[in-house]
């Protein structure tokens, strides 16, 4: 792509919307073949933004889900045990019996089961979604710093496998823990904010057309007022899109307060948050919205 703009354009395409800092660091990270570290509240677009990628550059999106006991057989490959076991009885019967013929045999490549970090580096080309790396622990994270500084993976039965084309990476942390300065020095670093109201409408009527505009800057309205009250979990963009999209499932061109309080569910996941919503001035907050 010729340049951050071109890249906010193809983005937009697919229905993503991106302000200027973020087109520049995508441009850079699909120039520099460099991860881009998205940081930022649950909700926010930081997943959405890998599969937009993926849609814009017409490649496969490859997600890694990491959790807090993940090591590097669930991530980059694992040995298929059970097929090896059938190869060598079937060699067995056969009468094959040299012990270091059925050994090159057993550890083959169609053996092999690749995981997503594999996966990544063998597709070309492809995006490659890290997903909540700050639930991973420090372990695997500097195992995955070393995998992204050079593309490639050594496999002791096989030799090096190595990227023709880097994959291009996103991680996401939902900052549940700092990640190490070394895998972020690594990184394009973006921090993702919840968006002003003017953009979080235009998101919810790029993701929604079909919903009415009334319905829609009403409930932007409603979640903004949200996001500033003393909330265990604040709402992103995507619980503002589900809230819509379940108003708009219900029939509604609009809302009134009466029905934002009996959807709150689409929108806020915590029993002290809907109670906090319930004692606010909702219709209030819809007067000030053209409700």
């Amino acid at each position: 792509m010729e340049g951050p703009e071109q890249v906010r354009a193809r983005l937009e395409e697919t229905g993503y919307l991106v302000d200027d800092g973020l087109a520049v660091a995508c441009f850079l990270a699909l120039g520099l073949h460099r991860p881009l570290f998205c940081e930022g509240d649950a909700g926010v677009g930081k997943t959405a933004l890998a599969s937009a990628l993926a849609e814009a550059l017409d490649a496969p999106l490859i997600r890694l889900q990491c959790h807090e006991a993940i090591d590097a057989s669930q991530a980059l490959y694992d040995w298929d045990f059970p097929r090896q076991l059938l190869h060598l009885r079937a060699a067995e019967a056969t009468g094959v019996t040299d012990a270091d013929q059925l050994e090159g045999e057993l550890y083959d490549r169609r053996f092999l089961i690749a995981r997503p970090l594999l996966r990544a580096l063998e597709t070309r080309p492809s995006v490659l979604l890290v997903d909540e790396i700050d639930r991973a622990d420090d372990e695997f994270e500097a195992f995955l710093l070393e995998l992204l500084s050079e593309f490639a993976v050594t496999i002791p039965e096989l030799g090096t496998l190595r990227a023709e084309v880097p994959p291009v990476v996103v991680l996401t942390s939902n900052r549940t823990r700092e990640v190490h300065d070394a895998l972020k020095r690594r990184c394009l670093y973006h921090w993702f904010d919840h968006p002003s109201f003017g953009r979080e409408l235009a998101i919810v009527r790029r993701r929604l057309p079909r919903v009415s505009a009334r319905l829609a800057e009403q409930v932007t309205g409603l979640v903004q007022a949200l996001r500033e009250e003393d909330l265990v979990k604040p709402p992103g963009v995507a619980e503002t899109i589900d809230w819509a999209e379940a108003l708009d499932a219900l029939g509604a061109e609009e809302v009134d307060a009466e029905l934002a309080v009996a959807t709150l569910g689409s929108v806020l996941k915590y029993r002290e948050d809907t109670e906090r919503a319930r004692g606010l001035d909702l219709a209030a907050v819809l007067a000030a919205h053209g409700a």
